[in-house]
């Protein structure tokens, strides 16, 4: 999730080169990729039953923060405006928690209806009510 997050972010500052007034759809567009692959991803580990699920999507989280600010620094120094480490400190503190945000928001969500969705029980198990 972080180098999605990172990616994303790092196109979106690169578009905002290109296209300074004209962002409304590209940014709208990224956060609905990012916010339904976070949904699709733990739904999925919802229906199949992965054990600790909810755990692991917050320590997801609160990893793909910080990485995800780490990496559109770096990204944004290679492939932008060489952006210096003066970046580093915003990057990490409020892009951060957006990101982690963004991961952990829907990933409750795609638990929550993953978990809901019914699968055909293997043969020698017992339905689930």
């Amino acid at each position: 999730m972080a180098v999605l997050h990172g990616a994303a972010i790092t196109l979106l500052a690169k578009y905002a080169v290109y296209h300074p007034t004209d962002q409304t759809l590209v940014v709208s567009l990224a956060l609905a990729v990012l916010v339904g692959a976070a949904a699709l991803w733990s739904a999925l580990d919802a229906w199949r039953g992965l054990p600790d699920r909810g755990r692991v999507w917050f320590i997801a989280a609160l990893v793909a923060g910080p990485v995800a600010g780490i990496l559109y620094v770096i990204g944004r120094a290679v492939f932008v405006d060489q952006t210096g480490v003066s970046e580093l400190g915003g990057a990490l503190t409020g892009g951060a928690a957006f990101s982690a945000l963004l991961v952990l928001i829907p990933a409750g969500l795609g638990l929550f209806v993953g978990g809901r969705i019914g699968r055909s029980p293997k043969s020698g198990e017992e339905p689930r009510a």
